[in-house]
């Protein structure tokens, strides 16, 4: 399946956008990915088979990933608050009144933050990999991240010479690796094709690989969460070394009516293949 994509001017930038299914099937499904990550985090295969279900869908670059504008590496002058005001930025873009949104890490805490800050706006919220209020904020009754996580941030060498694709590429690979499920293989040669594809369409892979993680999440939400009226579904892996499973399960006690699907054998991802069947089965019911 091949997508419609432009570039939009959304709050003074501009954002790489991409179009699956047909226009009139609304509310669209709006897909946020993560931090560090682009619009290629939601794999054409999965948006197929949303589009099969009948639901048109929406993916894009946030500020400084992908195609879209890009800011100085180590000083981007937006934050958190301003990527929530993006995506509903982007509604007004494609004339949408309401979109049901799927965010997963960092792109969840702006869909928790658009469901509070503009409920008329959300159909239905999707959260994937998340925690309550979003990261950047530490709660001790959360579990914290695995020791092995912790080791890894820890030991985390220089940064790769930005210039030097092949570096680029094992730096991508190594940085995934530990956020994968440990009960499963880590597919080397799958992360790395992904990894050509993502820095291959980047503007500054520097910046989209830096920025975003160092934005100001502005002041802690989670004691706001009981708020939101829209329909919630939580997708949480059961091995998600970041934010263990706990995190998902609060989540979804925490928002009224919110189901919570735990994903097995998998880590702090999007849903992996072999969730696929129950994962968009799932999305497919809860945005019917």
């Amino acid at each position: 399946m091949t997508g419609y994509q432009n570039t939009r001017d959304v709050n003074e930038t501009q954002l790489c956008t991409e179009t699956f299914g047909a226009p009139e099937q609304q509310p669209a499904i709006l897909l946020i990915h993560g931090a560090g990550e682009s619009l290629l985090a939601w794999e054409e295969e999965f948006i197929e088979r949303l589009v099969a279900g009948g639901r048109s869908v929406i993916r894009y670059d946030s500020r400084d990933a992908g195609r879209s504008a890009t800011y100085p590496v180590g000083a981007p002058p937006y934050g958190l608050r301003d990527l929530v005001a993006d995506a509903v930025g982007l509604l007004d873009v494609f004339g949408l009144r309401q979109a049901h949104l799927i965010g997963m890490s960092q792109g969840a805490a702006v869909a928790q933050l658009a469901a509070l800050d503009h409920p008329d706006r959300v159909a239905t919220l999707t959260l994937a990999s998340s925690t309550p209020g979003g990261p950047g904020h530490q709660y001790p009754d959360l579990p914290e991240m695995t020791p092995e996580l912790r080791a890894f941030f820890a030991g985390e060498g220089a940064e790769p010479d930005w210039s030097d694709r092949t570096a680029v590429v094992e730096y991508l690979v190594e940085a995934d690796r530990p956020f994968a499920a440990a009960s499963l293989p880590f597919d080397t040669a799958a992360r790395r094709a992904k990894a050509e594809r993502i820095i291959d369409r980047a503007n500054d892979i520097a910046a989209q690989l830096t920025n975003p993680f160092m934005i100001d999440p502005g002041a802690p939400w989670r004691d706001r969460l009981g708020k939101i009226v829209a329909p919630t579904l939580v997708l949480h892996g059961t091995e998600d070394p970041l934010f263990p499973i706990g995190h998902g399960r609060a989540l979804a006690a925490e928002i009224p009516g919110a189901r919570l699907l735990a994903m097995e054998h998998t880590g702090h991802e999007i849903a992996p293949r072999a969730q696929w069947d129950s994962v968009v089965a799932a999305i497919l019911a809860h945005t019917a």
